[in-house]
């Protein structure tokens, strides 16, 4: 649901009117997963199939794996050259991640230097605009920096981008404590069937000061709510219900009920849409397999127009 508010809902807006490139990071994945590349590569289908299933129409965007294009891989060797280890090391996304997952002196180079692979994914296909969450705005602005460097050398060379930031703000995991994501297990994910929501919805943190249903509730800080803000169209009965519940006029249940129908309204549409593809895998195979040689060659046509730039494309 992060990823979905954060980029997805955007993108399917985009596809309207952009020619997209929507990447399954599979290698950037492995930064954090190199001792378990099965888990990697088992979820190329269950990522493709989060993306059909929100709307995103394969005729109108090119879905592609990030792996299957090397040209990427070269391209950032180069932006490498242009980035400082301090500038990684300052990177705020990086240091929450980092902290996150504990790394400390174990931190793995090809994870702190994920930033610049994201800076070759973006400029490998001449982007724009790139739909972010909030919190992948420096990488947006690392990206242009290195830009901005590349066509100060060796002439006006690589497009830069601009981001095209969610308008909803960053959601908490289910546990409150961090932003959703899947490596933290605290995610409510597209592919959840409806039990499953309610069950995660029913742990949902709210307001340990409360033991009664007739208590005054807070809002700050009460992730239920934060959902309600992001998924509850009804906004004047959302407000009426926050009036209620800081009085002790409503029980979590009844909140965390409401939330539950709402989201679970939201992803009925998803379900049956993945569902749909699920049933014909070789098919989602074989669009990952279209759009990623459509995705080669516009990467090898940016990767020849970097190497003359920089003057090693000799034969």
């Amino acid at each position: 649901m992060g990823h979905f508010v954060g980029s997805l809902q955007n993108r399917v807006t985009l596809q309207e009117n952009y020619d997209q490139f929507i990447m399954i990071a599979d290698m950037q994945a492995l930064t954090d997963n190199f001792k378990t590349p099965e888990k990697v590569s088992h979820n190329i289908l269950e990522v493709a199939l989060d993306y059909l299933a929100v709307g995103l129409d394969p005729k109108k965007n090119t879905i592609f794996i990030q792996s299957q294009i090397p040209e990427i891989a070269e391209l950032a060797l180069y932006l490498l050259n242009l980035t400082t280890l301090a500038q990684l090391q300052q990177n705020p996304t990086i240091k929450d991640e980092i902290r996150q997952r504990g790394f400390n002196k174990e931190l793995p180079m090809g994870f702190l230097a994920y930033p610049v692979s994201q800076a070759a994914d973006i400029t490998a296909f001449d982007a724009n605009l790139v739909p972010v969450g909030e919190d992948q705005l420096p990488v947006i602005e690392l990206t242009r920096d290195i830009v901005r460097k590349f066509n100060q050398l060796y002439g006006n060379t690589l497009v830069l981008p601009e981001a095209k930031l969610s308008t909803t703000p960053r959601l908490p995991g289910v546990d409150g404590k961090e932003k959703m994501s899947k490596s933290l297990a605290n995610t409510i994910n597209l592919s959840d069937d409806s039990e499953t929501v309610r069950k995660k919805v029913m742990k949902m943190y709210t307001d340990p000061t409360r033991v009664r249903a007739t208590d005054p509730g807070h809002l700050e800080g009460n992730v239920v709510f934060m959902y309600l803000d992001v998924f509850d169209s009804n906004k004047k009965e959302l407000n009426d219900l926050k009036k209620k519940y800081q009085k002790g006029g409503v029980g979590d249940v009844e909140v965390k009920n409401r939330l539950t129908n709402i989201l679970n309204d939201l992803l009925e549409p998803m379900r049956e849409r993945r569902a749909k593809y699920a049933k014909d895998k070789k098919k989602v195979m074989k669009i990952l397999e279209t759009g990623t040689k459509k995705a080669r060659r516009v990467a090898q046509e940016t990767l020849t127009r970097v190497q003359k730039a920089i003057g090693n494309r000799y034969f």
